[in-house]
């Protein structure tokens, strides 16, 4: 898969290099290369004929049949054994040479139907160095039923890799000095080059030719699929009177364009090409449009993902007007895209807002038992308060710029990640219920870290120092992680769409918004004076706040019990003792000054991380059917077939380990009301867990521009692409999305 996804990546440079060999080399065109003949054969089979040139060769992996047509049923191809060979694109394969004789059988049951329309597609390549492989060529046939025409195939999407007249040879009838009619001076044409990608083309006679900032390509019929940015290839600088200094092509242009899909089911969708060209010393066309259909094949959740992740969203072009003259034209082109900077702002400025909701968000609240104590302790002194301010904001800032950046370089990579990615992987969720039970017990007392100190206030906030506050900086970006605050999804989708450099300072924007309360209170004097003086209450309070980090630790295990079962749950309760045991023995060991001791303990807590190790190998439990949910599992096929019926779909795209999904399932999903809401709109519930890795989930995130969980997206039949609530939802949001519509 890998390699074809490589290889039609590829494709406008082998097309390139394909009609750079045909000017020096003879490459020949496709449809000379190989030519298909075919007839029927009785009332059920079709003979087909491929004649190879020489120095050619077909992949017999690659030669497909397919159709549209109503009550025609087409049965497996039968080709005869191929060359074996290893190719450097599709691996281990077997090719054929100078012919082939297969047949292929079918049944119609349309008695009336005067045809056999179907299509054969073939891929082949010139094996004379240096290698050029043609992208996938499909030829479309029509065989009379009358059991007596033997036609040859005339392709309408043959490559003519070298360019030339779309006309053929009746293109040298035509007067030069005629206009010809839109329709034969631009020909516009598509193909399936992967189930994620289409090849579009425009081809044109002998001095016309295609404006490139005019022409555009958009799917405006199918399901859930959208065209990304067109791969557009180097025109050529043509002075136009009409737009100035212009880019523009001649003869024919190839344009591949990515699709993002969030259904994976085979499907027709509808190209539709606007586009503007001109002729020689003549006139100019208006605005045409031009709606092509394309058969685009099965997709899967791999394939959904990659596409998803590298999608790149369309950008409209500046309307062509004949009312404008040339300079207009080129003012308009010479514009500067404010949106761009303005798009950066507002994501700089979502980011901040939520990292100052973040604070109020269930999943940071744990973390507030290390700011309280370090508050108190700032009320000794304004430069201390700015001190453990400054400090714990350093370590929120480089925490969430390394989340980022690696987010970011994993993406870059092949990696399909989102917010909250971390917690997906089981050994992670077992090291973090490690340092919040170690948090937790040296609150408890149980151990200390540094020296120890007489006199409880003044042994507290000594041992609170800049490395204590940057840890707090740590451990706070590392539990926000499981939380999707409001505004921080726009912020972080732009995030992952963007460059390094503006990823890393809208990652920025998001820590300095957590740490903003703690700043205020560190450089705002009349805030910190507020604050109440150390003392023995402190100690108190510290033991107190213990129990806080020990239930977030008890609700991390549940978490991993959800993704790998109850041995996970055994590991990790065993490595915690042994971890305890630890940092006892070396609290213990301490205090009466014995080497060996605290190397025993060292050996310990090595030994509780072997728990890790075993939990990472497990494979994810199995999940029992819960009775009292009456959601229905997601599947892409699943959601297309409720659409396809016409139903309305409720989609929540949930994860254990995301206390912002469960705080919503709690207060309205779970709820009665919520129920009757499907009820009175004939609604259905779905529901994706995405607590473990899920390629399928992952591309329905992505499709919707969503970088993590919670996503709430409703459906109506097959209208449109869905409705995405906010992620923190109320009963109202809920209502009205699930509200009748007017027709």
């Amino acid at each position: 898969m890998f390699r074809y996804l490589l290889l039609v990546l590829l494709a406008p440079f082998v097309l390139a290099s394909a009609a750079h060999a045909q000017e020096q080399d003879g490459l020949l065109p496709v449809e000379q290369a190989f030519v298909l003949k075919a007839e029927l054969v009785g009332a059920d089979r079709i003979a087909l004929d491929w004649t190879i040139a020489k120095d050619y060769y077909l992949y017999k992996g690659r030669i497909k049949a397919r159709t549209s047509q109503p009550g025609l049923t087409l049965g497996n191809l039968d080709l005869p054994p191929g060359i074996e060979q290893h190719d450097e694109f599709f691996g281990d394969v077997e090719i054929y040479h100078d012919a082939i004789q297969a047949s292929l059988p079918f049944t119609l049951s349309d008695a009336s139907a005067t045809s056999i329309d179907l299509t054969i597609t073939v891929q082949g390549c010139h094996e004379t160095e240096p290698k050029i492989c043609y992208p996938p060529h499909p030829v479309k046939l029509s065989l009379p039923r009358d059991l007596t025409a033997n036609a040859e195939a005339a392709s309408p999407l043959a490559f003519k890799l070298g360019g030339g007249s779309v006309l053929g040879s009746n293109a040298e009838s035509f007067d030069a000095d005629e206009t010809l009619p839109p329709e034969q001076a631009f020909v516009f044409e598509a193909i399936e080059l992967s189930p994620t990608e289409v090849l579009a083309r425009w081809s044109m006679p002998k001095g016309y030719y295609l404006y490139r900032d005019r022409s555009e390509l958009s799917v405006v019929q199918g399901r859930d699929v959208e065209a990304g940015a067109a791969q557009w290839p180097q025109g050529v600088d043509h002075t136009d009177e009409h737009f100035g200094t212009v880019e523009v092509f001649y003869n024919q242009v190839e344009v591949p364009v990515s699709l993002r899909r969030a259904d994976g089911r085979a499907q027709t969708i509808q190209l539709q090409g606007e586009f503007q060209g001109c002729k020689e010393n003549g006139i100019c066309y208006p605005v045409m449009q031009r709606t092509v259909a394309v058969d685009l094949d099965p997709a899967s959740p791999e394939e959904l993902a990659a596409a998803a992740k590298s999608f790149v969203p369309a950008t409209k072009s500046t309307p062509a007007s004949s009312t404008l003259d040339a300079s207009s034209q080129n003012a308009l082109r010479s514009l500067p895209p404010a949106t761009t900077s303005l798009g950066i702002l507002a994501a700089l400025l979502f980011a901040f807002l939520g990292g100052i909701i973040l604070n109020l968000m269930p999943c940071v609240l744990p973390v507030l038992s290390f700011k309280v104590i370090g508050l108190a302790q700032s009320g000794e002194s304004l430069a201390k308060a700015r001190s453990h301010a400054l400090w714990y904001t350093s370590g929120v800032l480089v925490s969430f710029a390394a989340v980022g950046l690696l987010v970011i370089a994993l993406r870059a990579a092949g990696q399909a990640l989102g917010w909250g990615f971390q917690l997906q992987q089981p050994g992670f969720v077992a090291f973090l219920v490690y340092v919040l039970l170690a948090v937790g017990l040296s609150l408890s007392g149980v151990f200390t870290i540094g020296a120890r100190f007489a006199g409880t206030g003044q042994g507290l906030a000594a041992r609170s120092g800049p490395a204590g506050d940057f840890f707090t900086g740590v451990l706070a970006c590392i539990v926000a992680s499981p939380c999707t605050a409001p505004f921080m999804g726009p912020a972080l989708a732009f995030a992952f769409a963007s460059s390094s450099i503006v990823a890393l300072l809208i990652f920025l924007a998001l820590g300095l918004g957590l740490a903003l309360p703690f700043l205020l209170v560190g450089f705002v004097p009349a805030l910190a004076s507020r604050l109440p003086k150390p003392g023995a209450w402190m100690e108190t309070l510290k033991q107190v706040l213990a129990f806080p980090m020990y239930l977030t630790a008890v609700w991390l295990v549940w978490v991993l019990g959800k993704q790998r079962g109850v041995d996970a749950i055994g590991y990790v309760l065993i490595g915690a003792v042994v971890l305890a045991l630890a940092l006892w023995w070396m609290e213990h060991a301490r205090a009466r000054q014995k080497p060996l001791g605290r190397a025993f303990a060292i050996v310990l807590m090595f030994a509780s991380l072997v728990p890790i190790w075993m939990i990472a190998r497990l494979g994810p439990a199995a999940h029992a059917v819960n009775e009292a949910d009456s959601a229905v599992a997601y599947s892409s096929a699943k959601l297309a077939s409720l659409r396809d019926e016409g139903r309305t779909v409720f989609v929540n795209m949930t994860a254990d380990w995301c206390v912002t999904c469960k705080a919503n399932e709690k207060a309205v999903l779970a709820s009665a009301h919520f129920a009757d809401l499907l009820k009175q709109a004939n609604a259905v519930y779905m529901k994706g867990d995405w607590t473990n890795v899920d390629p399928e989930i992952t591309a329905f995130l992505q499709a919707h521009g969503a970088v993590g969980v919670p996503l709430y997206v409703v459906f109506r039949g097959n209208q449109g692409n869905g409705q995405v609530l906010p992620t923190v939802l109320t009963s109202g949001i809920v209502a009205d999305a699930l509200a009748p519509r007017a027709p």
